[in-house]
């Protein structure tokens, strides 16, 4: 479980990196959120993994982040709040056809969804000493 675990978050720190790698390319703001918006997935599916609650799906995953950890008090409403808003711009990037993904929605989320993943790495060396490097 402790591998599982550790590659989920491994996958959500390369998310990060290569959103900030095609920000500096000037690639896709479109892409660019899907990478930041995954980041937080990936650490989602690694603290849930933890707990045996493991999913594939989207939705499940945000609704169980805020049903275990949000409303249990271990994590803080904002999160959740970043959780929920960076699916919502993801989605509007991947899927709708005249994308509304702004620099100002980038600038919003990107230093969020690092502080949303270490929050969660934290949480992960604090309660099960289980220590994930960059």
């Amino acid at each position: 479980m402790k591998d599982l675990i550790k590659y989920r978050i491994e996958r959500a720190d390369n998310s990060i990196k290569e959103a900030e790698f095609l920000l500096n390319g000037n690639m896709s703001l479109e892409s660019v959120m899907n990478r930041l918006y995954y980041a937080m997935f990936y650490a989602v599916l690694g603290l849930l993994e933890e707990r045996g609650l493991g999913t594939s799906k989207h939705s499940h995953a945000i609704s169980l982040f805020d049903k275990e950890f949000v409303k249990a008090g271990i994590f803080n409403k904002e999160l959740s709040e970043t959780f929920h808003k960076a699916f919502d711009l993801r989605q509007k990037g991947d899927y709708e056809k005249s994308s509304l993904i702004t620099k100002d929605n980038i600038d919003e989320i990107l230093p969020k969804a690092k502080h949303f993943v270490n929050e969660i790495k934290k949480y992960l060396l604090n309660n099960y000493n289980l220590i994930i490097q960059d």
